[in-house]
C-alpha cells in the first residue's frame, strides 16, 4: 500500500505525460494482478484439500463485491500485458525508444477495444446468474469474514520477513560491497554484488511475460468469458476444454473434470496450469520485489524484509499451487463439496 501511495503521489507531484502514467499503471495494475493471484491459487488448491472451503470461496466469487473485482482485475490482465509487450520490445530495440509515447496510446487503445466486447460477454453472465429466481447470494459479512484468513496470512508473512531481515542483519551484516571506477567520470563507486543476477531478472521479467501473455488470455478466455465464475456451479454444463458436463453442479466437481480430462493420455489442463502457475507466481512476485525495493531503497532492514517476503510468497504459492495440480480429488472431497453447497445458504 506505502509503495502504491508513493507512486500516485509522486507522480501527481512531478505532473507525468503519458510515459510516466504508463509506468504508474503498469505498477497499480501489476499490484492488483498479484493480490488476485495471491487468494486464487490459495483458494483453488482448497478443491483438493479443503473442498468446503472452496466451495465458500466460488460462493464469496459469485457476490456483487467480488463481480465488480472480476471487471477491475481482467482490465488490469489486459492492460498489465499489452503495456508488457510495449516495454519488452523498445528494450530489445532501444532506437525505438522515441515512439514510446505513440505506443503508450496504442496499448491504451488496445485495451479500451479487447475490454469492450470482454465486458459485453462477462455482463451476460452476471445478467443471466442475477435474472434468475433461484440464485443466493452470499452477505456483504460474510464475504469480507471470509477473507480475514487471508489477511492473517499476509500478516504473518511480514511478520516473519521482518524477522528474517533482522536475523540476516545480525549475523551477515550489510552484505559485500565491491568498489568500481565509472569510466566516465573517473569517481569511485560502491556497488553491491549481484549485478549478473539483476540482469537474469531483467531478461526473465521480459520473456516469461511474453511468454505468459497467451496462456493467461487463454486463462481468461475460458474462464472469465467461455464460462463465468457463475457458471462453475451450474450442473450439467460442459466445463470448458473438456468434454465431460458437471453433474454435482459443484465448484470442485468443476475442478476435478477439468484436470482429468486427458487428451491423447496426457491431463492437458494440468500442464496447462503448472505452466501458468510457475511463470506467473514467479513473473508476478519479482515485480513486487522490484516495486517494494524501489520504495525501502533508504533502508537496507526493509530491503531485505521486501525481498524475503516476496520470496515467502512466490515458495507458498508454487508449493501449493504445485501440490494441488500433483493431487487427486477424489469421491470423498466429491461428497463433501455437496453437502457444503447445500448448506451454504441456510
Amino acid at each position: 500500500m506505502t509503495s502504491l501511495v508513493l507512486t500516485l503521489t509522486e507522480t501527481m507531484r512531478y505532473k507525468g505525460a503519458l510515459g510516466q502514467w504508463s509506468w504508474v499503471l503498469h505498477r497499480i495494475t501489476g499490484l492488483g494482478v498479484v493480490l488476485f493471484l495471491t487468494l486464487h491459487v490459495i483458494d483453488t488448491s482448497w478443491a483438493v484439500f479443503y473442498p468446503q472451503l472452496y466451495v465458500e470461496a466460488i460462493a464469496t466469487y459469485q457476490t456483487p463485491l467480488f463481480t465488480i473485482g472480476e471487471f477491475g482485475l481482467v482490465a488490469c490482465v489486459v492492460y498489465h500485458a499489452l503495456n508488457g509487450l510495449r516495454i519488452a520490445i523498445i528494450d530489445y530495440k532501444p532506437v525505438w525508444w522515441k515512439y514510446q509515447q505513440r505506443a503508450a496510446m496504442y496499448v491504451l487503445g488496445g485495451t479500451v477495444i479487447i475490454l469492450v466486447p470482454v465486458f459485453f460477454l462477462m455482463f451476460g453472465h452476471v445478467l443471466r446468474f442475477y435474472q434468475d429466481p433461484d440464485s443466493k447470494v452470499l452477505g456483504l459479512l460474510e464475504v469480507l469474514r471470509a477473507q480475514l484468513p487471508f489477511v492473517a496470512g499476509i500478516a504473518v508473512a511480514v511478520i516473519a520477513a521482518l524477522l528474517l531481515s533482522a536475523v540476516f542483519g545480525l549475523v551477515g551484516g550489510g552484505g559485500s560491497k565491491k568498489v568500481t571506477i565509472d569510466p566516465l567520470t573517473s569517481k569511485r563507486v560502491i556497488a553491491m554484488h549481484g549485478s549478473g543476477i539483476e540482469r537474469f531478472w531483467w531478461r526473465f521479467m521480459r520473456v516469461s511475460g511474453i511468454i505468459i501473455i497467451p496462456l493467461v488470455f487463454g486463462h481468461l478466455a475460458m474462464m472469465h468469458i467461455i464460462q463465468g465464475v457463475f457458471d462453475i456451479t451450474a450442473a450439467g454444463h460442459t466445463v470448458v476444454g473438456t468434454t465431460v458436463a458437471n453433474a454435482s453442479g459443484t465448484s470442485v466437481e468443476f475442478v476435478a473434470d477439468r484436470w482429468g480430462f486427458l487428451l491423447a493420455g496426457v491431463a492437458v489442463w494440468r500442464v496447462y496450469d503448472f505452466a501458468l502457475i510457475a511463470l506467473v507466481v514467479v513473473h508476478g512476485f519479482n515485480g513486487l520485489r522490484l516495486v517494494l525495493t524501489d520504495y525501502t531503497s533508504f533502508s537496507p532492514f526493509l530491503k531485505r524484509a521486501s525481498v524475503y517476503l516476496c520470496v515467502i510468497g512466490a515458495v507458498i504459492l508454487l508449493t501449493l499451487g504445485c501440490l494441488a495440480l500433483l493431487s487427486t480429488i477424489d469421491s470423498g472431497a466429491l461428497e463433501i463439496a455437496k453437502n457444503a453447497a447445500a448448506n451454504l445458504h441456510q
